[in-house]
């Protein structure tokens, strides 16, 4: 059976409030509401979010199509850099890249990669030792930290070449039975996978 780590999609720029106060955009909500119809949501029978706003949006969208109710997890957020705030575009991406680029220094007082995989890591196996593995999951949070899953699943050094594409609201598969990588990252509204009982790939 499988799991799946979800990405918030597009969110709404809100430089007067905290980045963990933002909220999806239109075009976020919408690809959210089309991923919602998808045959592999429904099939989902946990979904465990960040609580950051734009990450409960996405999981009470798809929640709702499921049927099932969003279960927050604590220090699941995004990699905190509350000490620099907003910064413009091509400011972030050239921050993002020096944290991936070296995950044991901070970034301008940024939590350090390295941390903040440790925190991911630890909360994401926390939730699943005491899960089902014959139940479907969803995990739904951020960019950054899940790259950073992504990288401890699949055995690969902290790199920013295991990014998921710009835009955001894509998904990662993981077999539950090893927890191995069972596809890469995916735009959520394309991805048509599901994993038979014995973990096997059958779409």
């Amino acid at each position: 059976m499988f799991a799946i780590y979800l990405t918030h999609p597009q969110i709404r720029m809100e430089p007067e409030k905290p980045i963990p106060n933002w909220s999806l955009s239109d075009t976020g909500r919408a690809r959210t509401e089309q991923t919602a119809l998808s045959p592999w949501v429904s099939a989902l029978r946990r979904i465990v979010s960040s609580d950051e706003t734009k990450a409960l949006e996405t999981a009470a969208i798809i929640a709702r199509a499921a049927g099932v109710t969003v279960e927050v997890l604590e220090h699941s957020g995004e990699n905190d850099r509350s000490s620099t705030g907003f910064l413009v575009p091509d400011e972030f991406e050239n921050a993002a890249d020096a944290f991936f680029a070296d995950p044991e220094r901070s970034f301008r007082g940024w939590e350090r990669a390295i941390d903040a995989q440790a925190r991911i890591v630890s909360a994401v196996a926390g939730v699943l030792d005491g899960h089902d593995p014959s139940q479907p999951i969803a995990f739904i949070g951020h960019g950054g930290v899940g790259t950073l899953l992504k990288c401890h699943l699949s055995g690969q050094g902290i790199s920013r070449r295991h990014d998921q594409p710009a835009g955001g609201g894509n998904l990662f598969a993981f077999r539950l039975a090893d927890r191995a990588v069972a596809c890469d990252w995916t735009p959520m509204e394309h991805w048509q996978g599901s994993f038979g009982k014995d973990g096997r790939n059958d779409g």
